[in-house]
């Protein structure tokens, strides 16, 4: 007899229609419903068609099915108690007719374990039982299986079209009351093509993202949309709350094989999947995929032995000091605060990890801005100040770990929308929480040259990263001076600078990236380990159309090719603005400075006076 036949002559005493199913629960108790994709739909249906019930609690995290016992006519019948909002439950959240537990996800089972909160019946779907008798949670096993276990009366209904997920994600068919037999398509949540603005959050995010890197995504456009900038990466695992459609080319393509992961090497863990049949079907009986309980998945401790675990997940608004709303839109409850919070932590322990929230800038078509001087009224704090690491919108990525708040503040309002940015600075410079005289970058979206980023390799084979000069520079722009010899800072400034603060640190921060641009060099490309060490400038005289330029490397770079690689770019980005050509003073000494201007490719004009070299380098003359 095949597997999944049989079953209900084994447990015949087990299986009822969905009315009688529903008719056990009792007035006053606590219903416990399935998660997400899981929702048991039949039983669902019939237990709101129960008329003899009356203040019955009912409780659950996101579902996507239907939840009549939430609607206005059953008021007396149910009072529904939402772990995290679902749209099908909001409203009567926020008109008071249900009710809101905020909890992280990783603590939700010990709840029911703990009988703190009683499950006097679960209701949960399964696949059909096994030749062994075990039923799979299928699509969902997160918090169900805690509930499954803790409740006095577990109700399932046995969906022959459930996946057969493998794992610890299994309950025997003694250990169920009543079985209903059922045949509905599982539910679907099909994610659509992430849009332009998800697309350019997303390709900051990829940048952050390193070969043996293990995933966590959260739900939403922006997590799915970084899966189409993975492709050329290797050796990608994912130990992750749920997942959908967009991983399983990855995994096809083999980006995706969890070879490198230092827990559960060569599986993939979540706790839940959402997203189409294709989805379901991938993971059917199949050994790739593990699933786990919420409460293994979203510990924060078993996150951490994921080496390179990087988080990602979104948020509503963030304000200057960096605290993160993710639950609320300010007095109004909209989702919840899920397992934010628990992977920010993990990944924040992982060795090498990185807790990522990303949002779009703006919000109500550009309006409203999502970097904000204070949350609203009423907002959520679901990821605090200590926990925030990067904040990624379209416009860049702030790194704010162990950061003051002035950094921050500046930090974050270098990736707000450009049109917010004036105000937001005024009201930072009106909290002191920058300087007084705290420059800012025009206000003009497309100001960011982001062609300009790059990889460079130098002769000894080395690989830093090459970018224009950002806002957010004072500090290791700051560092790289006070690295310099003596020697450096005269050639570069004709003069002994015993020091370089803030006053004067502002005027080279001050560039238009056409008139005025600034490029450095640093050892990394992520903020938190990146050592500035090297930078070169172009100022345009507007009446020649030749800039002065000027660079400067840290001794113990010099002589790696540096000042070349810097020359080359900073050539590109002024023939990309229509400039004539250079100009520059070189002490006459400083040889390797001017060897870089004589092999830029252009022929150099020069004129000496008071060991001084006076250059002129015009882009319409090559070198012969």
């Amino acid at each position: 007899m095949p597997e999944s036949e049989g079953w209900q002559q084994r447990y015949e005493d087990k299986v009822v229609d969905a009315d009688k199913a529903a008719a056990v629960v009792r007035p006053g108790q606590r219903v416990f419903i399935g998660s997400g994709a899981g929702e048991p739909q039949t039983l669902v249906e019939a237990l709101s068609a129960q008329e003899g019930l009356t203040d019955t609690e009912i409780v659950h995290i996101l579902t996507l099915g239907v939840a009549t016992y939430a609607e206005p006519r059953f008021g007396k019948r149910f009072r529904h108690n939402a772990y995290f909002i679902g749209h099908n439950v909001r409203e009567a959240v926020n008109e008071g007719r249900a009710d809101y537990t905020p909890i992280f996800l990783s603590e939700i089972p010990r709840l029911f374990r703990s009988g703190r909160v009683v499950i006097d019946v679960a209701m949960i779907e399964v696949s059909a039982p096994d030749q062994h008798g075990y039923c799979s949670f299928g699509v969902s096993t997160d918090i169900v299986k805690a509930a499954a276990e803790s409740a006095r009366f577990v109700i399932a209904e046995v969906n022959e079209r459930m996946p057969r997920a493998l794992g610890d994600c299994f309950i025997h068919a003694r250990d169920l009351d009543l079985m209903v037999p059922s045949d509905r398509p599982i539910l679907e949540a099909v994610q659509g093509e992430p849009d332009e603005l998800s697309k350019k959050i997303a390709r900051h995010i990829a940048n952050l993202v390193v070969d043996g890197a293990t995933l966590q995504l959260g739900i939403g456009t922006i997590p799915d949309a970084v899966l189409h900038y993975l492709g050329d990466f290797r050796d990608l695992g994912v130990h992750t709350e749920m997942f959908s459609d967009g991983l399983i080319p990855l995994v096809e393509k083999g980006v995706v094989n969890n070879s490198r992961k230092t827990l559960h090497r060569g599986k993939i863990v979540a706790s839940f999947i959402m997203g189409s049949k294709r989805l379901y079907d991938f993971v059917d009986n199949n050994p790739l995929v593990e699933f786990h309980p919420t409460e293994y998945v979203n510990d924060p401790f078993i996150i951490a032995q994921n080496d390179k675990m990087l988080s990602i997940n979104s948020a509503i608004e963030v304000d200057l000091t960096g605290q993160i709303c993710s639950d609320s839109l300010g007095e109004m409850f909209y989702s919840g605060i899920g397992g934010q919070v628990d992977f920010t932590r993990g990944a924040a322990r992982s060795k090498g990890g990185r807790p990522i929230i990303a949002l779009p800038s703006t919000v109500n078509r550009g309006t409203i801005s999502r970097i904000v001087p204070i949350l609203k009224p009423g907002a959520g704090v679901v990821t605090s100040r200590g926990d925030a690491h990067y904040v990624v919108t379209e416009y860049g990525v702030a790194y704010l770990h162990g950061k003051t708040v002035r950094e921050r503040a500046v930090a974050l309002i270098n990736i707000a929308h450009p049109k917010f940015r004036p105000w937001l600075m005024a009201e930072a410079k009106a909290r002191n929480m920058v300087y007084s005289d705290q420059i800012e970058l025009p206000s003009r979206p497309s100001m960011y040259p982001e062609e300009l980023e790059r990889w460079i390799e130098l002769k000894d084979g080395t690989n830093v990263f090459l970018r224009p000069l950002k806002l957010t520079d004072e500090p290791p722009l700051r560092d790289l001076f006070y690295r310099l010899s003596p020697e450096s800072i005269h050639y570069r400034f004709f003069q002994q600078l015993k020091a370089l603060p803030h006053e004067k640190l502002q005027e080279f921060l001050r560039v238009d990236y056409e008139a005025d641009m600034a490029l450095v060099v640093l050892s990394s490309a992520t903020e938190e380990d990146a050592r500035m060490i090297a930078i070169a400038h172009y100022l345009k005289d507007p009446r020649s159309n030749f800039a002065e330029t000027a660079f400067l490397v840290r001794d113990d770079w010099q002589g790696r090719g540096i000042g070349t690689r810097l020359m080359n770019a900073l050539v590109e980005a002024a023939q990309l603005h229509g400039l004539a050509g250079f100009t520059a003073d070189v002490l006459a000494d400083n040889k390797s400075m001017l060897r870089v201007f004589h092999q830029c490719g252009f022929a150099v004009q020069s004129q000496l006076d008071s060991n001084v070299y006076s250059l002129r380098i015009p882009f319409s003359d090559p070198a012969g």
